[in-house]
């Protein structure tokens, strides 16, 4: 290798190593790498929900008329009135602290929209909870026309048509109500629940009843938990500091 040769890599090399590097990139990888869900600090008040008794059949939906909505379905669809897991688990429930938050204390509402889906003629999810100010996502996912209406109280209602597939509309709340009942104008069978608030503790129960609400501070606090079907029930529950609570919930199939 002749020394000019040598020169020009040597010289290749070195700017390399001293070059400043642009960042953005690792940056960029860094933010995708953020967890799902922030860890809030405050206690964990979690549970169960269940109910006893036999829970009754939810009705069969009759989709003769929309053949699409029907062929995502292998069997006939039912409501989803009374959702029972293991052991008389019940999904669908909206627990969320009814009273005890700190007067003053404000929250930030989540720039992340809360989708609604129109799929197989049917709203998923079923209950949901949002914060005042945060975006709701009304998709339709099906090629048939759905017409969503809200019947709100504290919020005003709106009453939204979506002829196509792909089809969005978003829409903010801007008081707390629970819950907000959303229907469908074109398909009577079509329901969801969403209950608004103006701070982050809430959850709906999952298919084993479960819930979790993070990030309480200290405090005495009422807790409620929301059915469609069986009602409301309260619960008092008193934190301190970090430690979990728990508190379930039993209500009576009639």
């Amino acid at each position: 290798m002749n020394r000019r040769l040598f020169s020009v890599i040597g010289g290749a090399l070195l700017l390399a190593v001293c070059t400043p590097k642009d960042d953005s990139t690792a940056r960029a990888a860094a933010a995708d790498r953020a967890p799902v869900e922030d860890i809030q600090a405050g206690a964990t008040i979690s549970g169960k929900v269940k109910f006893t008794g036999t829970a009754p059949r939810n009705p069969a939906i009759d989709m003769s008329e929309e053949a699409a909505c029907k062929a995502k379905y292998k069997t006939t669809p039912t409501e989803e009135n009374v959702v029972a897991g293991a052991a008389n688990a019940l999904a669908n429930v909206f627990v969320y602290v009814k009273s005890g938050v700190p007067a003053g204390q404000t929250f930030t509402a989540p720039t992340t929209a809360v989708v609604l889906d129109q799929d197989g003629c049917r709203y998923h999810p079923h209950v949901m909870g949002i914060m005042v100010g945060q975006p709701l996502e009304i998709l339709n996912t099906d090629p048939v026309l759905h017409n969503i209406k809200a019947v709100a109280k504290a919020n005003r209602p709106f009453n939204v048509s979506q002829p196509s597939a792909g089809m969005k509309t978003n829409r903010t709340f801007t008081a707390p109500e629970v819950m907000v009942n959303l229907e469908c104008n074109v398909h009577g069978w079509m329901h969801a629940f969403l209950g608004v608030r103006p701070d982050p503790f809430y959850a709906v129960t999952g298919p084993d009843g479960s819930f979790s609400i993070k990030g309480l501070p200290p405090g005495t606090y009422t807790i409620e938990a929301w059915h469609e079907k069986f009602g409301t029930q309260t619960a008092t529950v008193t934190v301190a500091g970090a430690a979990p609570k728990t508190q379930d919930f039993t209500f009576a199939a009639h």
